[in-house]
């Protein structure tokens, strides 16, 4: 995808600046347009966007917002997100390109909500929009839209769902951005449509973005860092002497447990200790590279996570600990930002839109094995500094991801860089969880997603046998 130039003028007579959207960007400033221009008066038109990390959902967003807003098709934005480290991200963002927007209360351009604060009284926020300018002049955007659950059979514990829905009641536009459009539920979301397809020769409801946007396209353009995956494999043992290796049970319960397991601190030979290492030698070979390079481990807990730090230390690295219970955790991620500290430590506080272009290497460390926390996990590697964009070739240098050899992460990373179709619950039907459905080769995807070589590397080093036989490693490369 090439980048067009073109420039967009501060409002209020500030100064100009020059921007190069992507080309994806400029479609979906040419999408709105026509939506805007089709849509039914009185009527609110969705649009559902589905790109991959790092490829600037933010900014694409806002620069849509603002050629809208000088045509005079659109006079403010509402923009709803999860988190407010988030937040301050759009604020960030905005700024750039000569857009006030206030939080929590409004701004000459419009406002930016949690979605807990949207949904403690909607009507009160809806009220507010249409206190400055009428709601058909609005565009409300849902970021990471995922989290907006819709249940058609029980429309009254909609959540965050049902308060967005009737905050934005009436609106012009609304737009739903994510990068990973997962459910484990299998419930749909706000902004989205649905389409009837034949998968398989059986008919699923499906979800249909608008705009897709794939991993693969970002890095063959050169938008984002391709990821290349190291997974350690070894054996597992029991009770009763008996044993496995990690990479080769696929029975779910002897899987689990096997994880559980394999991500224990142990001894110089426990496997979350090699994955360890072996990310920590990573990071300092890339820090002659690109000085400042980090490191991202995901925990299991905050108990495991103060281990993993206090290893870390240990060998001299400095590390920020972030999780849940820790009122300081947005300050230590802005810090990380910044450039404090070499690793960061998270239990569930580095997913969707956490954006530190340092990051060049992850070890996931945790039980959790849904695709969608996988990928957004790894994906926190992916972003591209636009300094260094002038100084590294196409494709650009790889960020690594270390793991246990666990059979669902390595089958979530053969296809990382892939779209798949969200499939619906069926009313009447229990169904298995789409994200492990798509990890499993259902989709016949897998292999298609090798040969293409999108990327993505996966080294398999064989079962630690015994000390007292020879030690033996295998290494296997797709791509």
């Amino acid at each position: 995808m090439g980048s067009i130039s073109f420039a967009i003028s501060r409002p209020h007579g500030s100064v100009a600046v020059g921007i190069r959207p992507r080309g994806w960007q400029q479609r979906l400033l040419e999408l709105l347009r026509r939506r805007l221009l089709t849509a039914a008066p009185g009527h609110c038109t969705d649009v559902l966007i589905h790109a991959g990390p790092g490829a600037g959902k933010t900014l694409g967003s806002l620069h849509a917002f603002l050629q809208l807003r000088q045509g005079q098709q659109l006079s403010g934005i509402c923009i709803c997100c999860h988190r407010s480290s988030i937040s301050n991200q759009w604020h960030s963002a905005a700024k750039k390109l000569g857009l006030d927007l206030g939080e929590g209360q409004m701004g000459p351009h419009g406002l930016i909500l949690s979605y807990q604060a949207a949904g403690r009284d909607p009507k009160h926020w809806q009220q507010l929009l249409q206190s400055r300018w009428p709601l058909q002049q609005w565009l409300v955007v849902a970021d990471e839209v995922h989290h907006l659950g819709l249940n058609p059979q029980q429309p009254e514990e909609g959540g965050w769902g049902k308060s967005f829905e009737e905050l934005s009641d009436g609106v012009k536009l609304r737009l739903g951005l994510t990068g990973t459009p997962f459910r484990a539920d299998q419930l749909q979301f706000c902004s989205s449509r649905q389409k009837l397809l034949t998968i398989e020769g059986v008919p699923q409801r499906v979800i249909t973005p608008d705009l897709v946007v794939t991993p693969q396209e970002l890095i063959s353009s050169g938008d984002v860092r391709p990821l290349r995956f190291h997974f350690q494999d070894g054996w597992i043992e029991y009770e009763n002497s008996d044993r496995s290796a990690l990479s080769t049970e696929h029975r779910e319960s002897w899987r689990a447990r096997n994880l559980r397991q394999a991500v224990r601190l142990g001894d110089s030979s426990s496997i979350a200790l090699q994955v360890l290492l072996q990310a920590r030698r990573r990071r300092e070979a890339l820090q002659q590279q690109q000085p400042g390079a980090a490191g991202l481990v995901v925990a299991r807990d905050i108990t495991h996570a103060r281990g993993i730090a206090g290893l870390l230390e240990e060998q001299g690295d400095r590390v920020i600990l972030v999780h849940s219970q820790d009122p300081s955790a947005a300050e230590a991620l802005k810090n990380f930002q910044n450039g404090e500290g070499e690793w960061l430590v998270s239990v569930d506080m580095c997913a969707e839109g956490f954006d530190a272009p340092r990051l060049r290497v992850v070890a996931y460390l945790t039980t959790v094995t849904t695709r969608s926390r996988f990928l957004q996990a790894i994906t926190r590697a992916v972003r591209l500094d636009g300094s260094r964009s002038a100084l590294e070739p196409m494709p650009r240098h790889p960020s690594y991801v270390h793991a246990p050899a666990d059979p669902l992460l390595m089958a979530y990373a053969s296809n990382w860089s892939l779209s798949f179709p969200y499939l619906l619950a069926e009313a009447s039907v229990e169904e298995t969880c789409v994200e492990q459905a798509s990890g499993s080769g259902n989709w016949r995807l897998e292999q298609r997603a090798i040969a293409d070589a999108a990327g993505a590397v996966i080294e398999l080093k064989g079962p630690q046998l015994p000390r007292f036989l020879a030690s033996r490693t295998t290494s296997v490369t797709f791509g």
